[in-house]
């Protein structure tokens, strides 16, 4: 039993090491779309893009995920039922833990208003580009998260 305990304390050296050889955490976009076909089109062109991605059909589901997962933006379809996009970033505003995260709005109507103005906001018209929606999200999180074309 003393040889168990010796053997895993034995070197902590090689445990940092260990714990810096890992890769950085890959950002996290929590993906909020209606359309199932949409949302998957999304969801893995984000992840090829070196994303890793939640995602919700709704603005309810979008709402406990942010709750309860880390997250690090949030991609949001602006119609959708039970709670709609702006609906749902008012609702991240609103709350201590997650009023920092960017938003981007993807919609397919011509008007954004004065709520998408500020810096952390973008939107996105429909459909939606994947190489926009890449470039948008890396002008918003910027180059500390390693993310590259």
């Amino acid at each position: 039993m003393n040889q168990e305990h010796q053997s895993s304390s034995a070197n902590p050296k090689q445990n940092e090491a260990s714990d810096i050889a890992q890769p950085p955490l890959q950002p996290c976009v929590l993906l909020v779309e209606d359309d199932r076909s949409v949302r998957r089109y999304l969801e893995v062109t984000l992840q090829r893009s070196g994303y890793t991605v939640l995602t919700a059909a709704d603005g309810l589901e979008a709402m406990k995920l942010a709750l309860s997962s880390p997250i690090d933006v949030v991609v949001t379809d602006a119609v959708m039922p039970n709670l709609n996009g702006q609906e749902l970033a008012r609702f991240l505003r609103s709350n201590k833990k997650l009023s920092h995260l960017p938003i981007v709005l993807l919609t397919d109507r011509k008007q954004k208003g004065d709520f998408w103005r500020e810096a952390d906001r973008r939107f996105s018209y429909k459909p939606v580009r994947a190489e926009e929606l890449k470039n948008c999200l890396n002008g918003l999180l910027g180059s500390a998260h390693g993310i590259h074309d």
